[in-house]
């Protein structure tokens, strides 16, 4: 007789002692973010003067990006006023081969990387999708849609590895993109395939009017890596030096065979979501004005002038140069760029479809045939002209 046939009589084994695969507790971020400015650390002073003088150039591009938006130069623009830390050491925690993911809000960034300042408003201009060469600086294209970048982050760092290249991937994201499928998808298959890439959720506070509360119960976005078996650092995004050592230490961790890392910066939007928000709806002054007594060119200032490393000559340099930055990006922006329509099917594929082939080519007949009739009509104006003298 079976023990099926034995009604009543079967008993299930008892399951072998369940543990969990790893121990969670090194992957739990600290309690406090971690800081580094005005504590006495011992600190690298080149490290520090160049972070201040980065960020002095960065604020004054978000200034004259910003004014070029009421100037009707450019369509959007969204500030990083604020979170400058945070985009200065992304972009500075990477080697030259490595590659850098900015969303649509980290055009500092890709600058700061070496892109071209006016290239790298060319897509908030509505010129072009991508205004620079991807490849050049190793910097991805803008990202509008959010946390799309974060898939392709993980999908390159692990190619690069699969092909025994040394490349680190750091992916930005905003404290909205967190609460996106593609957040998901990037941070679960990159713990799985133990992939070089750090995601840096830049937590400034509202993702456009919707404060980070309504969006996650999590006590903190950090202890989101948790869940996908990475540790979670959690960090001071207006200091500058605690956001680079952080960054830093993950890049290498990634890099030596460590896996990814999920890092959180809180940090603050000081100016409006896009010049076309109004924040005044949905946040109070008394906030916004508590936070620029933290900000972080303030802070920098407070820590270079503490040890003696930041005189009047050092401000006045750091000035002048971002004074210099705004004043090309205001001249390049101010001239009309000369735009080919025949470039709307350059870049879309590496060789073209049949139908963007077509689509060429109806194109290139319409554009001889305006050529045409603007010449026709530009030479019966002239006739015109000549019978009328007579």
């Amino acid at each position: 007789m079976t023990v099926t046939e034995q009604r009543g009589a079967y008993r299930p084994a008892p399951p072998p002692a369940w543990r969990p695969r790893t121990d969670a507790a090194p992957l739990l971020p600290d309690e406090e973010p971690y800081r580094l400015l005005g504590t006495g650390a011992e600190l690298d002073e080149k490290l520090l003067r160049r972070l201040y003088e980065e960020l002095v150039r960065g604020r004054r591009y978000n200034q004259q990006a910003t004014a070029l938006t009421k100037q009707g130069r450019l369509a959007v623009y969204p500030s990083s006023t604020g979170q400058e830390a945070c985009e200065i050491a992304a972009a500075l925690a990477l080697r030259e081969q490595d590659w850098l993911f900015p969303s649509y809000r980290d055009t500092l960034a890709a600058v700061a990387r070496g892109v071209d300042p006016v290239e790298a408003l060319t897509l908030l201009r509505g010129d072009w999708h991508t205004g620079y060469d991807p490849r050049t600086h190793r910097v991805a294209p803008l990202s509008t849609p959010l946390a799309t970048q974060l898939p392709h982050a993980v999908g390159l760092a692990h190619a690069a590895r699969l092909k025994g290249d040394d490349v680190v991937a750091l992916a930005l994201v905003g404290d909205g993109g967190t609460s996106e499928g593609d957040f998901h998808e990037a941070l679960n298959f990159a713990a799985v395939w133990q992939a070089p890439v750090v995601f840096l959720v830049q937590n400034n506070g509202f993702a456009i009017s919707v404060p980070l509360a309504k969006q996650t119960a999590a006590p903190t976005l950090a202890h989101k890596g948790v869940g996908y078996g990475m540790p979670g650092r959690l960090v001071d995004g207006n200091d500058a030096v605690a956001v680079h050592r952080v960054l830093a230490e993950a890049v290498e961790r990634a890099r030596g065979g460590g896996g990814p890392t999920l890092v959180e910066a809180v940090t603050y939007r000081v100016d409006a979501h896009t010049n076309a928000d109004d924040a005044t709806r949905y946040r109070e002054d008394a906030e916004v004005s508590a936070w620029r007594e933290h900000d972080p060119i303030l802070l920098l200032e407070r820590e270079l002038t503490e040890r003696g490393l930041l005189a009047e000559e050092d401000r006045r340099q750091a000035a002048e140069s971002a004074e210099h930055l705004a004043a090309d990006l205001r001249n390049r922006m101010n001239e009309d760029p000369e735009l080919d329509p025949m470039s709307l099917f350059e870049h879309v594929y590496a060789r073209q479809t049949s139908q963007l082939r077509e689509q060429a080519e109806q194109l290139r007949q319409e554009l001889a045939a305006a050529e045409e009739a603007d010449d026709a009509q530009e030479k019966n104006d002239d006739e015109r002209h000549r019978g009328e003298a007579r």
